[in-house]
Formats: structure tokens, C-alpha cells, sequence
């Protein structure tokens, strides 16, 4: 706030100055003004406001007392605030610290002036029982204005009876608990809200209780509970976002009441926030928002549009603050960072990845401030409950003489702010966005009947889907009318029956318009209502694409990109909500996935599923699913190369692992050590970081611990990370995993100690490692667990891998590999296998492998996991191959990547990746001329050739 003097406040102040004169009766205006000086000089700590209140030595002592220290704060926070002292956050901390002492104070003086009578409350359980005041809205949240009333709720947790006790001896009459804190309730509502002297403590609201002003005054955590899941209303949801009980224990042991305080907590929020994102509460919100717009509105048009409402009225406070609780109610389930009571530290959170963009937030978190304080300035004229600003005249003078600059200004500055607010609500919830035309839809499309297939199938056939739709318009039928969607709630049914036409009508607009991802209109269509027929009995999805017109487009272009990320979708559409943050596509800088940022979400999640495994379990799907969906959409825009993406996809299985092992170690009751002394070691598509979206895992278990008990520690906890990563549950499994790498294979233990592991490499006793295993060896990398083994790992990898190798024994053992996988991957069509074919993707794996195992006795730097590109072009570096001559090999193995990445997006992970064999002809005499370079030899060995494995160990 501008510096003015405290003349000026005066000035622009009734209520000050009234105030003042009241305090000091009988004094001029210069004494008056001396004792304001001596008022703003107070800071009223929390503390002494609370002595100051103890010192009652009964409750008419304490009502007076409160409504003096009420007077002399507002006059202190209105001096102080106006002069630039303190700002708004000082406003709504003094504030509320006072609201929570005046409560606690008022029920502790009239509950043990009630006891003296009626004995203490005790519950079944025997122990004391307490009233827990819950304060909603603006006190719940810390945020309470300077003339706010306040919004209270009265619990109690057990039923029972009240008792005599030593502390009161002379209780006479015995109350149910219930008519102790009804009685109780009654004597401290008067006490704060009668005007008495000095004026009032607080007005008070008991509107939000269940049922409203016909429910009871005083309710049990027990009726809460029935009411809240059998009657509690979508709006109410929003209400009990910001309850917190606000008052200390009279009777009961803090602890206990700290346990009373947990159990409401434990209660409300399921109700609050839904296990998944709540797409239903936008529908709610918005129609709340219409009402009071429309209500702000009439009002001010009543009063012949002299004065705008800046807390309910178009941009006003109240839209900022929809906002930000909507979003929260959408993804707090999800995330409990969301979970939060104040506006501005939820707008700072929302920035992250909650649906708003940071310079939004920012900016909202901007004006919030700066209507919250027009708000006050507005009641500081005459310590009214109001936020209705004049136009004109000496009311808009005051209150920008208050906010210390000139009405003219505060107007413009006013509008420009209402503008904004009003356009971001717009724009996130896109409440006028208009759906689909359909006025040109055949009238009863939707009923299901012959007439209306009929005329349903020339709606399509006219939208460009061609003359064989009849399928379509039957899977449409089904959908949209009411006897097939007979689970379906009618708010359901409709919401489908609107996105249908926005659905059909968008999906030719959708569509890749050049490129190898063009596919027809018909076949977008049928993927979109694959989707729909998967969410239809899924209400808050319905309600995200029919609430979310972009959202709807963003789903549709997706689906149209890539047959692979429509089945995805379907398989977890809990990922649609990463279609609602725009910025998934439209920024330049957007980073996929911030994984430090992803692991505190997730660990948030975890910890919040409090030993819950099913839930766990589905946090963590919930996880991947969504980080995995991040990525496929900027592989989609195009964002970054196959290569980057296997990083960011190993990365992510990386991280995976990590939190599997650490979950699955806590659960384990038995261990024999605090820390498992244990490593996950990564091979194949894993170890090289060459994973791609539907990737297994080739995984190999090991750990370094003497302990006697640890073969059966560390096989358990192998069982319990499989299960962890591959059980169905109903977000789905993370990977499916295979062993067979370990030593030994499929007869081999499922974990190895490291001395076992060491042994079977080295072929210590003639019946260890094959030469294929240390082929695959090359690929191997720790990927999670204690980091002590991981480098105990990789150093043993380096030593075997450098061990010397003739050139013609190794030759030898990888070209009878090659031709067991030529063997067992036939390929009878006239076109190119990428992967299998010779020529193809596994002759440069296998060359690389051939170059590490045979020269790295000479050159260690080959024995870095750097990836079979950059193995290539270091073995070319090193002189080991031509640089002419591998360089086309690189293209080329870079070029089959792309192309395998691309054809699976349409075609699934397990599907042969095959071209004409014309399209790639100069990659795979490329490939092969290496392959003659390295070898020596043009192909594997012939069929009927013989070699002695055993010779190879």
C-alpha cells in the first residue's frame, strides 16, 4: 500500500474515526489522533492476543473483552495496512489469528462454565469428548477479510454422556453429548455474533452444516460422515476444501483430540477429492459460477449499475478462486501437494503441472492480492460486509484515497485486472466455447430407432465418411441411446449424446495431412469411439472431453497420429488428463517429463496410499502410464529422435525399478538387514537404453551379502519386485520381465550372490558362461539398488568383457548365433525384416558386440554402455573399422530405428517390422558390406555346418 498519514485515514474512514471517538469519549479529533498513533503501533502477536483472552475470568467478562480487542485491531490493521506498514498477508494473518482465538477462547470458558453443571462430556469409548469447531471458507483457508463473518461447522466425535469429574465436582445434571455441545453451541454463537457495546466479535454463518439451517446445530463425525456420501451435494465439495478445525482441546488429552481431529480429516477428504481425476466437479462449478454471475449481475443492475461486486462479480475474486479449487478438486485425489486451503499457495502449485501455465499463475496470483485488498479498502470505510465498489462519488474516493491512489486510476487499473480474471476462468474451463452445430443433425438421431439409423447414416455418409458406415452408425446407436446405455446416468448419457457430433464432425479436420501417418477419416472415427465405448460408464472422462472441447480435439489428433496411442489410451484413459495442459504441444520449451519433479509426485502419491499395496501399486502404474504418455506425445510433434526417446523411456524404467525395489523391501517382514545389499542389473533394450514403449525388461538379479539368511532374503524380495512389476491390477502393470539371461537361464536362480555371478562369467569350473552370454554382457548395465554392488557389477563386467579373445574363436561363436536367430526368425514374404534380416538391425548389434569383446583388451573406452551408434563410430575413431565404411552402417542402423519406431506406432511392439525390400536397399548393402568388413565372411555360417560350443566357454 502508498504511504498516506493517518489524518488521511481518518479522512477516508468512518468507522476509524467513530471508533476512535467511542475509545476516547469526550476528546477532540488532535487526542483522537494522538491515540490512533499509540494503536498502530501495537503488532498484536498471536500470543498476547490469546493471554489477553485467557485473563477472562468468565464468559461476559471474555465477550466484552473480545469485541474491545476487535475494535482496537480493525482500526489497527486499517492504519496500518492503509500507511503501508503491513500488506495483505499480514491483513488475513492478524485476522485469522484472531478469529481462531476469539473461537477457542469463547468454547473453553462457556464448555467449563457448562461443566460445572453438567459434568464432562465422555464418549463410549471413555475418554473425554470435545467440540471440534471447523472453519470453512476464507477462515479455513488463513484468509479471512477485516469485516468477514465466519463460517463454522460444530462435530463431536463418540456419542455418550457427560460425568462428574474431580476438576468438577458439583455437576448435577446428566447430558446426552449431543445436548451438551448442542447447549454449548448456542451460548458461543450469541457470544461472538450479539452486537454489545463495542459492536460484535465476528458475525457468524452455520449455514454450511449438513442440511443447512434445518440440520442440527451440533452433529456427530458419524452423521457427518452419512450425510456427506449419501446426501452431500457437488458444492459442498468445494466448502470442505477449506475446512480445519481451528480450536484447541477443553477436556480430552491433546493426543486424543489430535486422533478426533485425523478421523474428521480421515472422512472429508475422499469426499473432497475422488481417487481419480474428477472431470464431473467442472460441470458443477461452472453452473454455480452461472448462477452467481447472473445473480452479481441482476443485483447490480437493481441498483441502476452505480457499483460493481469485486468479489462476486464478473473477474472478481471469486472466479480466482472457482479456479483454483476446481483444479484442485480435479486432481487432488491424485495429488495431495493439491490438497492445500490457500489460494496463492495452490495457484504456485497449479503452476507446476496442475493445469495453468506459470506466467498465468503469476498473474492471478497478482490481481488476487490486488482485488483482496480493494475488497478491504472497501470495508474499511464502514467495517461493512461488503464488496461492492461505487462507480462515482465520495464512496470510490474513500476507497481509493484508502488504496492511496486517485479514483481514475484505481478504475483502470480495476478493469484491465476484472478483464484478465474473467478471460483466464474462460479460457481454462472454456465455458463458451461452442460444441459441435447441430442443428443440421437429423432430429432423434439419438433414439436408436430404424429412422433414426437411417437418417444418421446419411449425416456420415454427407460428412465424408464414405458409403460403408453402417458399422459406425451401430456403434453410435449403442452408445447414445437410452436402452443401450441403460448404466449410464442421464447427466452421462447426455454429455455422450453432445460429444458424438463434435466427435464426427472434428475427426476429418483431425487428421495428419501429409506424412506416414495418414490414415482415413472412418478409421480416426472408429478408434474415437473405441475410446468412448471404453469410458462411457466412466462419468468423469465423459465429462473431461465434453467439458474440454481442445481437450476432445487434442484426443482426436492423438488417435489419428498413431494407431499404438489410440490402444494406449484405451488401455489407461486416466491419461487423457495430460490432454488438458495445452502445453503438452504448444510450447517450444516444454520439457516431457521433469523427473525429479515426476519422483516427488509419485513419492507424494506412495506415501499418501499409506501402506495401502493396491493402491500403491496403482499409484505407481498411474505414474509410468502418465510419464510414458508425455513422451509419446512429444514423439509425436516430433520433438526429439527414437535415440532420445529410448533415453527418456530407459530413464523412466530406471526409476521404475528403483521405487519397486524400495517398495517391495519395506514390505518384506522378514529381513535380516535394514538395507538390501542388492542390484538390478539391466540387459538388452534396458541395458543398451534402447527401450522402446512396450518394451520388456531383460532383468538379472544380484547381491553381496554373507549373511547366512540372505539367498532366502533376497529371493523373496525378487519375487515380491515381480509381482510389483508385472501383476494386473486396475491401472493396468508396468512391464512384463524376463529372466532368462540370468546364469544358468530358466534352471537358474532367480538371484545370483556376486561371487555365484562372477564364477559363471569367468567359467570358473568349465560349466559357466557361454559366448553368447558375454555378447550380452556388452549391453548390461546396473540400473537400480545399492550403488556399492552396482560398481562392483560394472567393474567385473569391464574385467570379463577385456578378457583376451582370438579373433577367430570369436567370429566363430557370434556367427553361429547369428544363424540361430536366422533360424528362428523365418521370414517367408517377398519383404525386409528391419530387425532380423540380414543386413538388418541385429548384424550391427551383433558387430558391436564382436568389436567389444574382441578389442577391448586394448582399448577399455569399448567397454563404456555408450549404445551400438556410438560404439561404432568410437570403434571408427579407434581404427578398428573404416570410417567409409561404417559411417553408412550408422545411417543406416539410425534409419531402421526410425522406421521400427514408426511402424510400431501403428502396428504393436511384438509385430514383425517389415518393408519393400527396395525402400531400404542402400541401408542393408550398407549394413552388409560392414558386416564382410568385420567377419571376413558374407554370412553366417551354412546350414549343416558344425562348431563345438563347448570349445567356447
Amino acid at each position: 500500500m502508498p504511504s498516506l498519514t493517518l489524518e488521511d485515514v481518518v479522512r477516508f474512514s468512518p468507522f476509524v474515526a467513530r471508533s476512535l471517538s467511542a475509545m476516547h469519549p469526550g476528546e477532540d479529533a488532535r487526542a483522537c489522533l494522538a491515540h490512533f498513533e499509540r494503536i498502530v503501533e501495537e503488532t498484536f502477536p498471536r500470543e498476547a492476543m490469546e493471554a489477553e483472552a485467557a485473563a477472562a475470568a468468565d464468559s461476559q467478562t471474555l465477550r466484552m473483552k473480545l469485541r474491545e480487542m476487535r475494535r482496537r485491531l480493525i482500526v489497527n490493521i486499517i492504519g496500518r495496512n492503509a500507511t503501508g506498514r503491513i500488506d495483505y498477508f499480514e491483513v488475513v494473518r492478524l485476522m485469522s489469528d484472531f478469529a481462531e482465538t476469539a473461537v477457542t477462547a469463547t468454547v473453553k470458558v462457556n464448555a467449563r462454565e457448562l461443566a460445572e453443571r453438567c459434568g464432562v462430556p465422555y464418549g463410549m469409548s471413555g475418554r473425554p469428548q470435545d467440540l471440534m469447531v471447523v472453519g470453512m471458507g476464507k477462515l479455513g483457508g488463513r484468509e479471512l477479510n477485516v469485516s468477514s463473518d465466519i463460517d463454522l461447522i460444530f462435530l463431536f466425535d463418540e456419542e455418550g454422556e457427560t460425568r462428574a469429574t474431580p476438576e468438577f465436582p458439583n455437576a448435577r445434571r446428566t447430558l446426552t453429548v449431543q445436548e451438551f455441545y448442542e447447549r454449548l453451541a448456542r451460548r458461543v454463537i450469541p457470544a461472538l455474533n450479539d452486537i454489545e457495546g463495542p459492536g460484535f466479535v465476528f458475525r457468524v454463518d452455520m449455514r454450511l452444516r449438513p442440511n443447512g439451517e434445518s440440520g442440527p446445530i451440533v452433529c456427530s463425525t458419524d452423521m457427518l460422515e452419512e450425510y456427506l456420501y449419501t446426501q452431500g451435494r457437488d458444492w459442498e465439495r468445494f466448502a470442505w476444501l477449506k475446512g480445519r478445525i481451528i480450536n484447541e482441546p477443553v477436556f480430552s488429552a491433546p493426543e486424543d483430540f489430535e486422533q478426533q481431529k485425523r478421523n474428521v480429516s480421515s472422512l472429508v477428504r475422499p469426499f473432497v477429492f475422488r481417487k481419480y481425476l474428477d472431470f464431473n466437479a467442472i460441470s458443477s462449478l461452472t453452473r454455480l459460477h452461472e448462477m452467481i454471475r447472473a445473480e452479481t449481475a441482476r443485483r447490480e443492475l437493481a441498483r441502476g449499475g452505480t457499483c460493481i461486486n469485486v468479489k462476486l462479480g464478473r473477474g472478481g475474486i471469486r472466479e480466482i478462486e472457482f479456479l483454483t479449487q476446481t483444479l484442485q478438486v480435479i486432481r487432488g485425489g491424485r495429488d495431495p501437494l493439491l490438497r492445500g486451503r490457500e489460494t496463492l499457495a495452490m495457484l504456485e502449485v497449479l503452476s507446476g503441472d496442475g493445469g495453468i501455465s506459470a506466467e498465468m499463475a503469476a498473474r492471478l496470483s497478482e490481481h488476487y492480492v490486488f482485488l483482496r485488498n480493494v475488497e478491504h479498502a472497501i470495508q474499511y470505510v464502514n467495517d461493512e460486509q461488503t464488496q461492492r465498489l461505487p462507480k462515482e462519488g465520495e464512496g470510490l474516493t474513500a476507497v481509493a484515497g484508502l488504496l492511496g491512489m486517485p479514483a481514475d486510476e484505481l478504475w483502470s487499473r480495476l478493469e484491465g485486472v476484472r478483464e484478465y480474471v474473467a478471460a483466464a476462468f474462460d479460457s481454462v474451463f472454456q465455458v463458451h466455447e461452442p460444441a459441435a452445430d447441430t442443428a443440421d443433425w437429423p432430429t432423434g438421431w439419438e433414439t436408436g430407432t430404424s429412422s433414426a439409423s437411417e437418417a444418421l447414416t446419411g449425416k456420415l455418409r454427407s460428412l465424408g465418411y464414405g458409403d460403408d458406415v453402417d458399422e459406425l452408425v451401430s456403434r453410435i446407436m449403442r452408445l447414445a441411446s437410452a436402452r443401450a446405455g441403460r448404466s449410464l446416468s442421464d447427466e452421462a448419457r447426455k454429455r455422450l449424446q453432445s460429444l458424438i457430433p463434435v466427435v464426427a464432425e472434428g475427426c476429418p479436420e483431425w487428421l495428419p495431412k501429409d506424412g506416414p501417418r495418414v490414415v482415413p477419416a472412418v478409421e480416426v472415427f472408429s478408434r474415437y469411439l473405441k475410446l468412448l465405448e471404453a469410458i462411457a460408464g466412466r462419468s468423469t472422462y465423459v465429462a473431461l472431453l465434453s467439458q474440454y472441447p481442445k481437450a476432445a480435439e487434442r484426443v482426436g489428433r492423438v488417435l489419428a497420429a498413431s494407431r499404438w496411442t489410440a490402444d494406449y489410451i484405451v488401455r489407461h484413459p486416466i491419461i487423457l488428463d495430460e490432454l488438458v495442459d495445452g502445453r503438452i504441444h504448444e510450447m517450444d520449451d516444454f520439457t516431457p517429463v521433469d523427473w525429479s519433479e515426476w519422483a516427488d509426485r509419485l513419492h507424494r502419491a506412495l506415501v499418501e496410499a499409506d501402506g495401502d499395496q493396491e493402491r500403491q501399486m496403482n499409484a505407481l502404474r498411474d505414474a509410468h502410464h502418465s510419464a510414458v504418455f508425455r513422451l509419446l506425445i512429444a514423439d509425436l510433434d516430433g520433438r526429439f529422435t527414437v535415440e532420445r526417446l529410448a533415453d527418456h523411456l530407459s530413464a523412466l524404467a530406471d526409476a521404475v525399478l528403483e521405487e519397486v525395489l524400495d517398495l517391495a523391501w519395506v514390505s518384506m517382514t522378514k529381513k535380516h538387514c535394514d538395507r538390501p545389499k542388492f542390484a538390478v542389473i539391466g540387459y538388452g533394450k534396458l541395458g543398451g537404453k534402447e527401450l522402446g514403449y512396450d518394451s520388456d525388461l531383460d532383468l538379472v538379479f544380484i547381491y553381496d551379502d554373507p549373511d547366512l539368511e540372505a539367498d532366502l532374503t533376497y529371493s523373496r524380495l525378487v519375487r515380491r519386485m515381480m509381482s510389483w512389476l508385472t501383476i494386473q491390477t486396475s491401472s493396468g502393470k508396468l512391464f512384463d520381465v524376463d529372466l532368462r539371461l540370468r546364469p544358468n537361464g530358466d534352471s537358474g536362480l532367480i538371484v545370483s550372490s556376486f561371487d555365484m555371478f562372477s564364477r559363471y562369467q569367468r567359467n570358473a569350473d568349465g560349466n559357466g558362461a557361454w559366448f553368447w552370454e558375454h555378447q550380452a554382457l556388452t549391453r548390461a548395465r546396473f540400473v537400480a539398488g545399492d550403488a556399492d554392488v552396482g560398481k562392483r557389477f560394472e567393474d567385473e563386467r569391464r574385467e570379463i568383457l577385456m578378457m583376451p579373445r582370438t579373433q577367430d574363436e570369436a567370429r566363430a561363436s557370434v556367427l553361429e548365433m547369428r544363424r540361430k536367430m536366422l533360424d528362428g526368425h523365418p521370414n517367408r514374404t517377398a519383404l525386409f525384416d528391419i530387425k532380423h534380416d540380414r543386413g538388418g538391425m541385429v548384424d550391427v548389434e551383433f558387430i558391436v558386440q564382436l568389436l567389444v569383446l574382441t578389442h577391448s583388451a586394448e582399448h577399455p573406452e569399448l567397454v563404456n554402455n555408450f549404445g551400438n551408434i556410438l560404439l561404432l563410430e568410437k570403434a571408427a575413431d579407434l581404427g578398428l573399422t573404416d570410417p567409409a565404411v561404417s559411417a553408412p552402417a550408422v545411417r543406416a542402423y539410425r534409419r531402421y530405428r526410425a522406421l521400427q519406431h514408426e511402424i510400431r506406432l501403428n502396428a504393436g511392439e511384438g509385430v514383425p517390422v517389415r518393408v519393400p525390400a527396395d525402400m531400404i536397399e542402400a541401408e542393408r548393402e550398407a549394413v552388409l558390406k560392414l558386416w564382410r568388413t568385420v567377419f571376413e565372411t558374407d554370412a553366417p555360417l551354412r546350414e549343416g555346418d558344425t562348431f563345438d560350443r563347448s570349445e567356447t566357454r
